[in-house]
């Protein structure tokens, strides 16, 4: 197959010119262009040569590659990537019917129209949006938490949940929330609803039935960032958005089997396009992450406002792998069973907690009993000796 990275050089080249590309009008591309494929010099790849590098890595493959992962996924049973370790076999683990990969991230920053996007590319439903965004005049907030099977599969082995939207001043309450959906798993419909609710926009909310869904356990995450609105805010010298959004990555909830969370960036077309991989450069930086690993630049719609599906391949491809990524983390993160003696050990610590904490309290009851009478004694002695 003939390499489309070393077509760059080549005038009658179409795929140069196209708009997915974005990255190829920058500064030093020319110089990416030369880096020999294969193993290059690591010495000279900074950064933003790494960062070419994987941008056109993703230009490679998404024509041939999209298709082949869009097939895993569709194929895709929870448990498919888990790899064998410890001597332990498949059938001892606890592994879910279905994973769950958990969309997070603050007020605006794209996860509805990523789960709508989702839907196009892996279920093809086409321009049928099945999510609600805020996009355009819309003031819509997701205020339940909501599954989606995005493959529109009866077979499908994972599921996506999209979150309501976080408060870049209220970071305390954001990893407060994303803690108890971490410990105790979540449900479709549940509730998530904040102590700084207005009344107003609390009567146009319609209660929904959420007692009968199951419970979920959360098995990856994925957290979306603006990047436009983030590098807008730091030229602006606003670092609360970066810092919120570094608070919220970083939390160790968050990380499952000793991995980060994916990092999706949303609305980079909102940017030039220097302004495009400065900004993800110093996301990465300040997060303390590579620039090229877990990181995806995704474009959700395009011009007129709906997904980018086709229009654009390699936010597509990024999309899909993103997905495919996670189930990888998902899989690795489960345990194994647990089995008579685990019980066993498990009862005889709480029972051996329970008794400690009776004798604990006796012991303070006693304890006052004897300060009581002590007291007492104190004072029939001071009143017997007043007596004439």
């Amino acid at each position: 197959m003939k390499s489309r990275v070393s077509c760059v050089d080549e005038d009658d080249c179409d795929s140069c010119r196209l708009a997915y590309c974005w990255w190829r009008t920058a500064a030093e591309f020319d110089k990416c262009v030369k880096v020999k494929l294969g193993f290059p010099n690591v010495s000279i790849l900074t950064p933003r040569l790494r960062l070419l590098r994987e941008l056109e890595r993703l230009a490679l493959v998404a024509p041939d590659g999209l298709n082949e992962l869009q097939h895993k996924l569709l194929e895709y049973r929870s448990g498919d990537f888990w790899v064998p370790t410890g001597g332990i076999a498949k059938e001892d683990m606890d592994i879910p019917p279905v994973n769950t990969i958990l969309l997070v991230g603050f007020s605006g920053s794209g996860k509805s129209s990523l789960i709508n996007l989702m839907y196009s590319i892996l279920g093809r439903s086409g321009l049928i949006p099945f999510a609600q965004t805020s996009s355009g005049r819309s003031n819509y907030t997701t205020m339940y938490m909501e599954e989606h099977n995005v493959l529109r599969s009866t077979r499908s082995g994972f599921c996506i949940y999209d979150s309501r939207g976080f408060d870049y001043h209220n970071t305390r309450e954001a990893l407060e929330e994303m803690s108890s959906w971490m410990s105790e798993g979540i449900h479709h419909n549940q509730p998530c609803f904040r102590y700084n609710d207005h009344d107003a926009a609390m009567e146009n909310v319609t209660l929904r039935s959420s007692s009968n869904f199951l419970q979920r356990e959360v098995n990856c995450v994925m957290v979306v960032a603006n990047i436009a609105q983030i590098y807008k805010a730091l030229k602006a010298g606003d670092l609360k958005p970066l810092e919120a959004t570094r608070q919220l990555f970083s939390f160790p909830a968050l990380r499952k089997s000793k991995e980060n969370p994916l990092l999706i960036l949303t609305h980079g077309d909102l940017l030039s396009t220097e302004e495009r991989i400065d900004g993800r450069m110093k996301i990465c930086e300040h997060l303390e992450i590579s620039e090229t690993n877990g990181v995806y630049d995704i474009l959700c719609l395009n011009e007129y406002g709906f997904p980018v599906e086709e229009s654009d391949p390699v936010s597509a491809y990024a999309l899909t792998e993103a997905v495919y990524r996670a189930l990888l983390i998902s899989d690795r993160s489960h345990f194994p069973k647990m089995k008579f003696k685990d019980w066993a050990m498990l009862i005889l610590l709480w029972l051996t907690r329970f008794i400690g904490f009776c004798f604990a309290f006796l012991a303070d009851v006693c304890s006052n009993l004897g300060k009581k009478q002590k007291l007492r004694n104190e004072f029939d002695s001071r009143h017997y000796k007043l007596k004439p």
